[in-house]
């Protein structure tokens, strides 16, 4: 097993890189059991980055098209749109673009799509997403609200944090040790060691109580490379969304100021102190 040198992999797209192991997720997942010599081909798109980073797998087994994705973070309301854009893709790059204009049906395997949540806010045990829910109201043009819908995908969200989802995780060594080796890192960061330090003594207490030893003990560089960086981009993730909304909240406040508003009114529909909306109006007065 090696990492991808071209693309950035994270640890889970690394540990579930061999097709036994994405055949015993797959039965955990789908509570079935399959035989050994059931193929497994894995078909994972390597230009195709999500947050940046290929903590994505896709891969065929049984007619069916399976899409993997481990979140860390909040879980994004658009995951079904991203996995729909995604699918195209995959399909593209497994049928022969040729033969959907022939006369003869074009075979597919059946897509299914999991996205596999360890991240640290709340998250109930289970969760399907909807493309649906982010259709627009059609009432309006006096189309019927329900009905047969011309496009639909679901996505079905796993809580694997330690402790869920039990029955699922069991059934899968590889995801139970991950699992278990994720809450170690959470657990002793959360007893104020610094992420490098709580990602070592997860690795080393993993490696002492047999957890993805193996593993650990072949790549415990690799893995403490890909889950830094995992982390600190989550963390990058999330400050980008702050200033996002910093910079929405200032654009609000300067429309404001310009529609005439108070620096009173501002600071009561943005919570910008009165004072900073005081020099925010005078610089922009000056310009």
């Amino acid at each position: 097993m090696g990492a991808n040198t071209k693309y950035k992999d994270s640890v889970f797209s690394f540990l579930f890189s061999e097709p036994d192991k994405l055949r015993e997720l797959y039965c955990a997942l789908e509570g079935v059991s399959l035989p050994q010599d059931v193929p497994v081909k894995i078909n994972t798109l390597s230009d195709v980055l999500f947050m940046e980073r290929i903590n994505d797998i896709s891969f065929e087994i049984g007619g069916k098209l399976i899409v993997l994705i481990e979140h860390q973070s909040t879980i994004n309301p658009n995951l079904a749109l991203r996995i729909l854009m995604y699918i195209a893709r995959v399909y593209e790059k497994i049928i022969d673009r040729k033969t959907i204009y022939g006369t003869q049906l074009q075979p597919l395997p059946r897509p299914e799509f999991f996205v596999l949540y360890n991240g640290k806010a709340e998250f109930p045990d289970e969760k399907i997403i909807k493309l649906s829910d982010s259709y627009e109201n059609t009432e309006s043009l006096g189309l019927p609200a329900k009905g047969c819908l011309a496009l639909e995908l679901e996505v079905k969200v796993i809580n694997i944090n330690q402790g869920r989802n039990i029955g699922i995780v069991n059934k899968c060594n590889t995801l139970a040790g991950y699992s278990a080796f994720v809450g170690k890192v959470n657990e002793y960061e959360k007893e104020g060691l610094a992420r490098e330090a709580a990602i070592k003594e997860a690795v080393k207490y993993c490696v002492e109580n047999n957890i993805l030893k193996e593993f650990l003990e072949q790549n415990s560089s690799e893995v403490m490379n890909m889950l830094i960086l995992d982390w600190n981009m989550e963390d990058a993730l999330a400050v980008r969304y702050e200033e996002g909304i910093e910079k929405g909240v200032l654009k609000t406040a300067c429309k404001a100021l310009d529609e005439g508003a108070s620096p009173e009114f501002v600071h009561k529909i943005t919570g910008i102190d009165v004072q900073a909306i005081k020099r925010m109006y005078g610089a922009d007065s000056n310009e």
